[in-house]
């Protein structure tokens, strides 16, 4: 212990001393370089080298995503909010967004493209990235696609249906369960009781 104390003492001391023999002015001054490594290898570079270039802008991807999202907000072309919704859910040309992507979809959803409504009933009925199963929504998207004569739809209906009915089960047995926990946690005695200014055990 006496060892660890002196080595500790003495790396203090000569730290002490390196921030000692620095001046204010020298502690304020920029150093000249930069040390910049990669691929395990590094080298002192001069500080006014740049060296991030960022991506050149592409002013036609900008016009084509400009007038995709301008199609799709007019709210006569559904098709153009489905392809928008899309692209963003696959980061298309676009920056990936999945929350944006359903609800363009939403949208091209509730203006009858069955596309999309299909799509959506797939995503609810199996969920989607964080987003757990939903078989209501599942089942809504699912039944208006089908009504526009999307088979698929109509197969996956049955599906929805059953997995809404499991839910409604489960939760019918974890309420019973809940019910049955409380009544028996009420009849259980305990063990120690208070008698006399003391607890007794009985």
């Amino acid at each position: 212990m006496q060892k660890f104390t002196s080595i500790f003492l003495l790396a203090a001391a000569l730290a002490g001393t390196g921030c000692a023999n620095q001046t204010a002015e020298s502690q304020l001054q920029r150093k000249k370089t930069v040390r910049v490594c990669q691929n395990n290898v590094c080298v002192e570079q001069s500080a006014q080298v740049k060296t991030f270039e960022p991506d050149p802008a592409d002013e036609a991807a900008d016009l084509r995503l400009h007038e995709l999202v301008r199609l799709a907000e007019e709210g006569s072309h559904p098709t153009a909010a489905h392809d928008l919704g899309l692209r963003l859910l696959k980061g298309d040309g676009v920056s990936r967004n999945s929350y944006q992507g359903i609800q363009w979809l939403r949208k091209a959803g509730d203006q009858g493209d069955a596309s999309a409504q299909l799509l959506l009933g797939k995503m609810y009925l199996s969920g989607y990235e964080e987003m757990g199963p939903d078989f209501v929504e599942a089942q809504t998207w699912l039944t208006r696609s089908a009504a526009q004569g999307n088979k698929e739809a109509a197969s996956l209906l049955s599906e929805a249906k059953s997995g809404r009915q499991a839910e409604r089960d489960n939760y019918q047995k974890r309420k019973d369960r809940r019910e049955f926990q409380e009544w028996n946690y009420h009849t259980i005695p305990y063990y120690w009781h208070w008698k006399q200014q003391r607890w007794q055990l009985y």
